[in-house]
């Protein structure tokens, strides 16, 4: 069955210039006629990341079918959907098929992550999902995210993977997110019940009117809907990254992606990927305390492109923890950046003046070669002559 409505009534566009993408594929993409998962429309996706890979490109996966998956293993033995519990327990029985579904399409090896959102709400823990994701990427490994719908006792239907899909962006620092629905497009009203209804092809803001053209779920095995995939552009243009909706049963649709070409709707960001992120960096309120950095690394640093590594360490000052955004000074006190601490304060004193090697030896353990990433980090402007531009 195609896409509901047609890719052919949208004019073609280009995608924005990416590296880096999360694509969501739902449910309804996955489920069979029959029940249980079909790589029907899979494939061609799949096909889309093996391209994508091959060109250079990095994609994350977010990936819904487990229940549905879960639900075809027991047949007539499976409990009623609307039960949280049930649909909880389905959702664990399922996880390996969908898995399964992906590896075998995949030329690459294929990684489960699964995320709640404490995973992504708790600062710690949302770094270790950061790193994590991070190395399976510099592996070239596709990870294949879904929200731990076996723990999330309350967030089966609130964290829906549309939403999860634009944390995930946000979380890998991506450049663009992709979401395959059966709906070809944006419309201007349910075209599966107004014929007369017109494709958006480009929405420069998600304004209110934009979003009431949205409606609830169209499938039995979904939880989301058009409403969610606006819910999460929003979030996605909020983290300055565009999102591009398609339709994931139209295999010219999805090969023309391949090519850097859009037969969908693309919702602009709110600004750039690294200029809402460094805004975020230089205003959001900084913990107690500070990294104090030698001469070296004050120079380093204000090239706008190093990361903070321990050997240019000096030392720290107060309490602040992993995950915390804080100060770093020069030997004056002055203010040279900010970032997102890798290590809590105790633990930069530890490694101060410190080659990055002997991090695990130091501490038993290591969160990574650098105090903070130059991803997590942004100069601050000076008002001494040569000094550090924001």
């Amino acid at each position: 069955m195609a896409a509901v409505g047609s890719a052919r009534h949208l004019r073609e566009q280009p995608l924005p210039h990416w590296r880096r993408a999360v694509l969501k594929v739902g449910s309804n993409l996955l489920a069979a006629d029959g029940g249980g998962l079909t790589a029907r429309h899979a494939a061609a996706l799949a096909g889309f990341v093996a391209a994508s890979h091959a060109a250079g490109r990095q994609v994350v996966l977010v990936s819904s079918g487990a229940v549905a998956a879960g639900r075809a293993l027991l047949r007539e033995h499976a409990p009623a959907s609307g039960d949280l519990a049930a649909r909880q327990a389905l959702a664990a029985l399922g996880q390996a098929p969908m898995i399964a579904l992906w590896q075998s399409l995949s030329p690459r090896p294929v990684a489960q992550v699964l995320l709640t959102h404490d995973d992504l709400r708790n600062r710690r823990r949302y770094l270790n999902a950061r790193t994590t994701l991070r190395g399976l990427l510099a592996l070239d490994v596709l990870p294949v995210v879904n929200e731990n719908d076996t723990v999330a006792v309350d967030e089966l239907k609130l964290g829906d993977n549309d939403n999860l899909a634009a944390i995930v962006a946000a979380l890998v620092d991506a450049d663009l997110l992709l979401i395959a629905s059966d709906v070809a497009a944006l419309y201007s009203a349910d075209p599966r019940r107004d014929p007369a209804t017109v494709p958006l092809a480009h929405v420069a803001a998600l304004t209110p009117e934009i979003l009431a053209m949205a409606g609830g779920s169209g499938s039995a095995v979904g939880t989301g809907g058009m409403r969610t995939k606006l819910e999460a552009a929003a979030k996605a243009a909020a983290a300055g990254i565009p999102t591009a909706l398609f339709g994931g049963r139209d295999e010219a649709t999805v090969h023309a992606l391949a090519v850097g070409r859009l037969h969908g709707t693309l919702i602009d960001a709110a600004g750039t990927r690294m200029q809402a992120r460094k805004y975020w960096l230089r205003h959001a309120p900084a913990a107690p305390g500070c990294i104090r950095v030698d001469a070296g690394a004050a120079r380093a640093l204000a090239g706008g492109r190093a990361s903070l590594l321990p050997g240019g360490i000096a030392g720290a000052l107060g309490e602040f923890q992993r995950g915390d955004l804080v100060e770093i000074t020069d030997a004056d006190g002055k203010a040279v950046a900010r970032g997102l601490s890798q290590y809590a304060a105790a633990e930069v004193r530890r490694l101060a003046g410190r080659h990055s090697r002997d991090i695990e030896a130091v501490l038993g353990y290591t969160h990574g070669h650098e105090i903070v990433h130059r991803d997590d980090l942004v100069t601050v402007a000076t008002e001494t002559t040569g000094g550090i531009e924001a």
